[in-house]
């Protein structure tokens, strides 16, 4: 089995034309927009001139099928609202190069997917979830984006392709090629990762409540400020969690919602996310219990309320064993010495994956580390070589 370098890249970058957004190398290509579904068409083009199987599921999920109980290959095609060249699209694209490279060689079979809504236009890795069993049809159809647009209005888009669910068990294991969106890599001289778990993640909306008032005539002391009382979270919060965190651990606010918004008025509400990711259950459990005393004990000492919200989560994946072993043995023979084994910080499809098979993934470097960003980048050397590593672990494991 000899995969195409040039054939792989020409591909991948005929892919990013669809959503091509005019600066560098970025795309705009969400889940059932126009242009993912033209890409999708696409991919299904290529596919078939490959020799394999077309098959679309009920939620858009595009399958390249290379023979029963084959390894599974792939990723997702669509992007961020600005995406990257890279993301997701280049397990897809290795994925296909590698199934038309079994193809030519006669065996063995491998099949190729691309998974949809991985980038959450309306859940979290759509498309696997549906697919894996952990979310229903139905429940996900009740999903809506930021505009209201259900997930089955946006479904309804791509109704004329659609066939039935695959049953799992025609696949012997899932494999993912990712950029690592991160600068680990970028920073050493390692030129591949081998993923050895994906971090779990736990999320919570909070809300600080306390007086809205005149910016030019309430005293500074008499003031029940709850973007203060958030600025006094935040600081305390990263004292906090330092006792119990290691360098990997990450914490983020966002989407913060301040009322009134006002320049002269006193803020009497936020609300905003709080995540957090770690590896390790019972640390993503004591961050929560800190997380949450803290908010309790802030606004108690500004005469403030706070709102908890439930923490949602999706728990740590550890890759399979096997998987790993004929990944890092790859990696061995193309790059000796320039790999190593490292966490993924980021979620992937493979993390539903795992429920219903054996998973592994493998990083490339990300350019500065930047992903998520219209200048998201790999050199193409690294490109070709993650894909002789991904090849040579299909090929060993088939």
């Amino acid at each position: 089995m000899n995969v195409n370098a040039e054939r792989f890249l020409a591909d991948l970058h005929e892919l990013r034309s669809f959503g091509a957004s005019g600066i560098g190398k970025g795309v705009v290509r969400r889940a059932y927009s126009d242009a993912d579904i033209a890409a999708r068409q696409w991919l299904a083009g290529r596919m078939a001139e490959a020799g394999l199987d077309v098959h679309f599921d009920p939620v858009g999920n595009l399958f390249g099928l290379g023979g029963e109980r084959s390894v599974l290959v792939g990723s997702h095609s669509d992007s961020q609202p600005e995406g990257g060249w890279l993301d997701g699209a280049l397990g897809v694209i290795a994925g296909l190069e590698i199934a038309r490279a079994a193809k030519e060689a006669g065996g063995p079979p491998v099949s190729v997917v691309s998974f949809q809504d991985e980038e959450g236009r309306f859940g979290v890795t759509t498309g696997s979830d549906v697919w894996s069993g952990n979310l229903s049809l139905a429940q996900a159809d009740s999903l809506t984006d930021d505009d209201g647009v259900s997930m089955a209005q946006a479904r309804d888009k791509m109704a004329d392709l659609v066939g039935e669910f695959l049953p799992h068990d025609r696949f012997s294991g899932f494999l993912e090629m990712h950029i690592e969106q991160g600068p680990s890599l970028d920073q050493s001289d390692d030129r591949i990762g081998v993923v050895s778990d994906i971090v779990g993640i736990r999320d919570m909306r909070i809300s600080f409540s306390g007086r809205q008032n005149h910016a030019g005539t309430t005293p500074m002391h008499l003031r029940q400020d709850a973007f203060q009382c958030l600025s006094a979270f935040n600081t305390a919060l990263n004292t906090r969690l330092a006792e119990v965190v290691t360098p990997s651990t990450v914490w983020t606010i966002g989407h913060v919602s301040l009322h009134p918004n006002a320049s002269s008025v006193v803020p009497g509400k936020v609300t905003f996310s709080m995540q957090w990711r770690d590896r390790d259950v019972a640390r993503l459990q004591k961050m929560g219990e800190i997380i949450q005393t803290l908010a309790r004990e802030v606004v108690a000492e500004r005469g403030l309320e706070a709102t908890l919200d439930p923490v949602m989560g999706i728990e740590p994946v550890p890759m399979n064993a096997d998987l790993q072993a004929a990944l890092a043995a790859s990696a061995e023979a193309a790059a000796p010495g320039q790999w190593r084994t490292m966490p993924s910080g980021a979620l992937h499809d493979a993390s539903n994956m795992a429920t219903v098979m054996p998973v592994a993934m493998l990083f490339v470097p990300s350019i500065g580390g930047i992903s998520h960003a219209f200048d998201e980048d790999t050199d193409e050397t690294d490109l070709a070589l993650g894909l002789q590593v991904l090849a040579g672990a299909v090929q060993a494991l088939a």
